[in-house]
């Protein structure tokens, strides 16, 4: 190959990408370990066993068609939990190249044979993502190789489909994003408020348009650079992880900062990224091959996400195959105004007119005197499901009654998705799901020990028993 093909100067980017890919992968394990099993697991709440039994391996590829059980399962995403430490500690960057191959493709493989089955608990456009990133990570080789320059492309290039797609979606989409006002509401209404959100929220309003104004220029302009001779894409990468760290700071978005500044990385070369590297050489020829055949794919399935952008219909988070590649993403194409929360309630009192007590979830609101807790990069899929049922109670259509019997048995898994279960000893005789509407507290308010203020907002779901409840 001709040195065109070769990158030496970015060496760094590649090591700082790869260890971020692995701290992703060993996030999304982890939780993986947590989660799964009362989710969707074989006594879950949307079980595995049931819909690998209702799709086949070609509309989901999955592992796990060859067999499922919740030890199985165990034992795959414990692979992953130690396969990603390995490569945040470099273990992986020193293996010899096909090994370093094996290893990041199994990663791949396992994640998307959970994200495959995952149904509506991994219908989240970072899972997509995180597999789009991890599979070109594949062809970058350790770093006794040189980075082929044709990866480093493609990395590129999916950042600017997630920035720019982003930005799109946002113009289209609600009108808020147009006239500027969208972070009057954004910081309080967002899926999982973090700690410093109340903070943002009360910035002046003039700020908040000039919040606005930034994303659009670091979501629709900016990505054009990245694709500029240095140092101009260096500076375009510099802006892209501001923009990422700051929106760490306003809220919890599971992965979703982490992985964009993984990608914007890989566009900064040696100058940015100053540490030492070891001697590299070129990779064989089998591997060159791979990686142009790669691109010549990439190159092929590009044509779905290009049209997405520039059509008049642009979807956001979309999938167009199974293996999640070549994907289109965006986020907040819309913004809510109000925020609800759903409230679930259980009670020993077989009349249902008293002794009502709360559960407490981790991340999402409850507790009105309690502060939003920092959850990125680490995602809480039941309290992002739950945001979603309180715009619309829909989304909860599938897996909310299963939720409240379990709550009834005093099944364990659910227990182990919870902050605080009020009923320790014996599970209640009633349980109801309440919204209300949730807001910041103001100073006074604030003074007084609060972080939100909520007031009655209606019944989701009335008192029920489990004779009440289907299934």
């Amino acid at each position: 190959m001709g040195s065109w093909f070769w990158a030496p100067e970015y060496a760094q980017a590649r090591e700082v990408c790869t260890r971020l890919a692995g701290l992703v992968y060993l996030l999304g394990f982890a939780a993986a370990v947590h989660q799964f099993r009362p989710l969707a697991g074989e006594h879950g709440l949307t079980p595995a066993p049931r819909f690998l039994r209702a799709v086949g391996f070609r509309r989901s590829p999955s592992l796990f068609h060859l067999h499922y059980s919740d030890r199985a399962f165990g034992a795959v995403a414990w692979t992953g939990v130690l396969l990603g430490l390995a490569a945040v500690l470099g273990v992986v960057a020193a293996l010899p190249l096909w090994a370093w191959m094996l290893v990041w493709l199994v990663l791949w493989a396992l994640y998307l044979s959970i994200v495959n089955i995952g149904q509506v608990w991994y219908g989240f456009g970072w899972e997509s993502l995180l597999l789009e990133a991890g599979f070109l990570v594949i062809f970058l080789g350790p770093a006794h190789t040189a980075p082929p320059a044709p990866v480093l492309w493609l990395l590129c290039w999916l950042l600017f489909r997630v920035e720019f797609g982003a930005g799109l979606i946002k113009l289209r989409g609600d009108s808020c994003w147009r006239d500027l006002t969208a972070l009057h509401h954004h910081h309080e209404t967002q899926p999982m408020p973090g700690p410093l959100s109340r903070f943002f929220h009360r910035l002046p309003g003039p700020l908040h348009k000039a919040e606005v104004l930034a994303n659009h220029g670091t979501q629709l302009v900016v990505p054009f650079a990245l694709f500029a001779p240095q140092p101009i894409a260096d500076v375009a990468a510099v802006l892209v992880v501001l923009t990422q760290c700051w929106l760490l700071l306003s809220g919890n978005f599971a992965w979703l900062n982490l992985v964009t500044i993984a990608l914007a990385c890989s566009a900064m070369d040696d100058r940015l990224l100053r540490f030492p590297a070891p001697e590299m050489r070129d990779s064989p020829l089998w591997h060159q091959v791979l990686v142009l055949a790669l691109a010549a794919g990439m190159l092929v399935i590009a044509r779905h996400p290009v049209r997405n952008m520039l059509g008049r219909h642009q979807v956001m988070n979309r999938s167009f195959n199974r293996l999640h590649l070549g994907g289109t993403y965006g986020a907040f194409g819309s913004v809510t105004r109000t925020r609800y929360e759903v409230v679930v309630e259980g009670t020993p009192d077989r009349s249902g007119e008293s002794g009502w007590r709360e559960y407490e979830f981790p991340g999402k609101p409850g507790d009105p005197r309690r502060r939003p807790p920092q959850v990125a990069p680490y995602h809480l899929r039941l309290g992002w499901l739950l945001w979603f049922v309180a715009i619309s109670p829909g989304y909860g259509r599938g897996w909310m009654p299963a939720l409240l019997r379990g709550l009834l048995r005093g099944d364990r898994g659910i227990r182990r998705l919870l902050r605080h279960d009020p009923f320790p000893d014996e599970p209640p005789v009633l349980v109801r799901a309440r919204l209300y509407r949730y807001r910041f507290a103001d100073r006074a308010e604030r003074r007084a020990g609060r972080w939100w203020s909520r007031e009655p907002a209606g019944d989701l779901l009335p008192p029920m028993s489990a004779a009440d409840l289907p299934g």
